[in-house]
Parts: C-alpha cells; sequence; structure tokens
C-alpha cells in the first residue's frame, strides 16, 4: 500500500510532533512505502515572497518594485537569517553545518542571480517585468527544498533511511514537462527502501505559480500521488476537518467529519478553506485516488475521508462554513433586462484582474458579484465597471457568506430552520442561495454578524442532529 502525504507549513514548523506523530509512526507495521511531499516551514514563504494576507514586502516584492535598490538583498538577508535560526532549533555540531551549508549556498545562488538580472535589464534592450515570474519560482523553491534537506537530516539522526527527492530544478539546464519532471526524478527509487521526502515545489515548462501561485505544493502532491499510482492521498493538517470552526463554536460543540466527498472539498476550497486546491482534487478524483484528511497531532485518528462516489446516507448538513472577507457589487441598470453582457463583460473583468469571485446572482435589472478581496482592488473594479457601462449604478456592500455544506443537505423544512435560526440571532439575512445539486446553501449577512451567523446554524443544523463524535466514521 503505497500512501503519498503532504505536510503543511505550520505541521512542519513543530517538527518533533510530526518526527514522532508521522514520520516514526509506524503504517502497518513499516515506516516505508510513503512519500512525503513537504512545504516550507511557517512564515518562510511570506519572507520570501510577500505577506500572504497582509501584502507586507518580502524579497521577492521588494525586487519586482524596485523602488528601493538594494531593499530586496535586505529582505533576502534576512529570510536567511530565518532560515539558519531554524537549522539552530533543529541541529547541532555537524548536521548544524550541513543545514547551513545548503541554505546558504541556495541564498547564494539567488542572489548572484538576482544581482545579474538586475544589472542586465538596466540596458533598454531587457526587461525585468518578463523574469519576474522565473525570479518568484526560483525564490519559492529555496523555503521548499530547505524544509525537505533538513527532513532528510533529521529522519537519518533517527535511523530511517530517507532521501530527499528535489524537483525544484536547482541545477537542471531546461525545464520539463511537469509529469516528466515527476516521473524522471522516481524514476529509480524504492519507496519501499527509503522514506523519500520531496520538495512542494516542482520546477516545470508548465510554470505552476503562474496558475496556481502559492497552491504549487498541491499540484506536486496530486500530480505525484496520480503518476505513481498511489493507494491513498494523504494530507496532514493542525486540525480536524470539522463541522465548524472550533474557535468560533467551541471545541466542545464541533464535530469531526468522518467521510465527505471532492464536491463537499470543493465547496469549502470556494470559501477559501481548502482542504485540497480544486484542481489539485480533480487529478485525484480522476484518477480513483481518496484522499484522507489527518490531525498531524492525534496519529491515531482515522481523520476524514474524501472519495468520489461518497454520499451520506442519512441527508443532514456536515458543515458551516463562512467567508468574511467578502464585498458584494451590486450593478443596477434598466437597460440589463435580456442583455447578457453585463454578466459576461463584468465576470471577464473579474478573471483578467485575478479577483476571487465567490458567488453572483441577478434579477431583471442587477446583477451582484461577491468578490473576495482587499478594498483597493474592489475601488479599482468599481471604476472599471462604471467606465464600461456608464448608464450603471454600481453599489459595494461588505458581507459575510454564511454556507451550509453536506454531501446531501436534502432536508425538509431545512430553509425553515435556517432562517428561524438566524432570526431567532437578530440576524438579518440578505440573500439567500440554493441550489438544485443541494450540496450547499448559503446566506449573506453583514458582516458584524459573521461569528454569530456561524454559532446560529451550527447550532440549530448541526448539534441539534446530536452525530456525537463523528458524522459517518471513515474507513
Amino acid at each position: 500500500m503505497l500512501s503519498v502525504e503532504k505536510i503543511g507549513g505550520t505541521s512542519m514548523s513543530r517538527h518533533i510532533d510530526v518526527l514522532n506523530n508521522i514520520w516514526l509512526y509506524q503504517k502497518n507495521g513499516s515506516v516505508y512505502n510513503r512519500i512525503f511531499v513537504v512545504s516550507a516551514y511557517s512564515g518562510v514563504t511570506d519572507l520570501l515572497l510577500e505577506h500572504k494576507k497582509s501584502g507586507a514586502s518580502g524579497v521577492y516584492s521588494c525586487f519586482a518594485e524596485a523602488e528601493q535598490e538594494d531593499a530586496w538583498y535586505q529582505q533576502l538577508l534576512e529570510a536567511r537569517d530565518k532560515l539558519l535560526q531554524i537549522n539552530h532549533q533543529m541541529f547541532t555540531g555537524a548536521e548544524l553545518k550541513q543545514a547551513n551549508d545548503f541554505i546558504e549556498h541556495r541564498i547564494e545562488g539567488a542572489a548572484g542571480c538576482m544581482q545579474s538580472l538586475h544589472n542586465l535589464c538596466s540596458y533598454g534592450h531587457f526587461q525585468l517585468e518578463s523574469q519576474l515570474e522565473t525570479v518568484r519560482e526560483m525564490l519559492a523553491s529555496i523555503g521548499e527544498a530547505h524544509s525537505a534537506f533538513n527532513s532528510v537530516l533529521l529522519l537519518k539522526q533517527h535511523g530511517i533511511n530517507a532521501r530527499m527527492v528535489d524537483l525544484t530544478g536547482w541545477n537542471l539546464e531546461s525545464p520539463l514537462l511537469f509529469d516528466d519532471m515527476i516521473r524522471q526524478s522516481f524514476a529509480d527509487l524504492d519507496p519501499s527502501q527509503e522514506m523519500l521526502i520531496a520538495t512542494g515545489y516542482t520546477h516545470c515548462q508548465e510554470r505552476l505559480m503562474k496558475t496556481f501561485d502559492r497552491g504549487y505544493s498541491e499540484m506536486t502532491f496530486s500530480r505525484i500521488s496520480t503518476a505513481l499510482n498511489a493507494d491513498e492521498a494523504i494530507i496532514h493538517k493542525e486540525f480536524h476537518l470539522s463541522s465548524a470552526d472550533p474557535r468560533i463554536v467551541g471545541e466542545d460543540k464541533v464535530v469531526t467529519l468522518g467521510m465527505s466527498n471532492f464536491d463537499v472539498a470543493d465547496q469549502l476550497s470556494n470559501l477559501g478553506m481548502e482542504a485540497i486546491h480544486p484542481k489539485a482534487a480533480r487529478g485525484l478524483r480522476q484518477a480513483g485516488i481518496p484522499l484522507r484528511i489527518k490531525n498531524t497531532f492525534e496519529p491515531e485518528h482515522g481523520g476524514t475521508l474524501i472519495s468520489q462516489n461518497y454520499c451520506n446516507p442519512r441527508p443532514c448538513v456536515e458543515i458551516i462554513a463562512g467567508r468574511r472577507d467578502v464585498f458584494g457589487i451590486e450593478v443596477f441598470d434598466q437597460e440589463m433586462l435580456g442583455n447578457p453582457e453585463y454578466d459576461i463583460g463584468i465576470t471577464g473583468l473579474l478573471r483578467r484582474l485575478k479577483m476571487d469571485l465567490v458567488n453572483k446572482e441577478a434579477d431583471a435589472n442587477s446583477i451582484t458579484f461577491y468578490v473576495a478581496g482587499n478594498r483597493k482592488m474592489i475601488n479599482r473594479i468599481v471604476r472599471l465597471i462604471e467606465e464600461d457601462y456608464p448608464s450603471a449604478e454600481v453599489n459595494v456592500h461588505n458581507i459575510a457568506l454564511i454556507s451550509a455544506i453536506g454531501s446531501d443537505i436534502k432536508v425538509k423544512g431545512m430553509l425553515a430552520r435556517t432562517v428561524g435560526a438566524l432570526s431567532k440571532a437578530d440576524i438579518s439575512i440578505l440573500a439567500l442561495h440554493q441550489t438544485l445539486r443541494q450540496v450547499e446553501m448559503q446566506c449573506v449577512v453583514a458582516e458584524s454578524d459573521y461569528e454569530p451567523a456561524i454559532r446560529a446554524l451550527h447550532a440549530a443544523l448541526v448539534e441539534a442532529e446530536d452525530h456525537g463524535n463523528v458524522i459517518r466514521g471513515a474507513a
């Protein structure tokens, strides 16, 4: 039984827990027949690129903006110091020297490359913009290679025959196709004899970051799983996939989800709560490989098994989830009736600007786009809509989306229970969406009502069902 397993950055930063609860934890009497895809340690990619949530400058953003000539180099030195600090927390003696030499070599290589590129682009015939994607990928690969190299050192310290599978293409003359890079890298390796630790970033002709940005590690994980015909794919997280966020409803009230399907995973992804990137999930789904979500800190727990055809035999709501960083962009025009250009044109505009469209709704003469993003980007899209449709009236609403999700939520009276629960909590419903597929019902509420709405719907639609400790135990 071969499993391919991904470990996220937050878990990786707790390397002793990962060592004891994952790597040294025997499966079917052996630590082998498992391939691990590791992310950079928590916060490292933020330093190398830019902060994922706040947008604070990292090495890449300083280099791309070039407002101060050597700002990127100072940021690179700060990132190096962070990586060396991690090494000091993990190793001493000869292992510490190996870890430090490895990352110093990568940092020096990146610095030399970026400085040469900066000098070259001082000539008018060469444009920096055309090389920025390559620089971004090179910087991201440093964090992934660092964690993979350190993982192998740590495993060898504990008597495990481990090998790093470096997919970053650091010394590769020219990039291969994604699938070819993976197949060639694993061609002569035997996971039954070695624990293989692969970098989450893969250098390839398709340029993963161009399409998936920082979701590249899940694409690597998915492609390795399918290329090697894994029996199971596993993602280790810091928490169980549960009926709601325990920080909102309380740890004593959430219920672990034992089984689910990829349709539910896609709904969570749409809300920015990815169990797995939807395109990574598609590869597993098409290959018939089940996905298991496990809690790093509870190795004996079966976690959540996600498969293609699972459907809860008893229709019910399994998860209450939501998103609060959402703006409702309402476009009203008396001329809209019968004119699809508004929908097609504005949706295309959002796509070109890489805005995250969560949902949309329409009536005879208005259409509302529910978009996640910061206020600066929202103001920009509003200006562009007003320019393209001068007769339209555009209004922006700060809202939150609350979803009741399940593999089958075709439950009589659920809509009435939902409205009643929110009304009892003194929460106004601004809009309500439910599709014929019966896997999600979405409520639009004021942003200030986000957490109260989560608690109210969880109490009415999940806690009232008395599922016990798990909603449909995993196999």
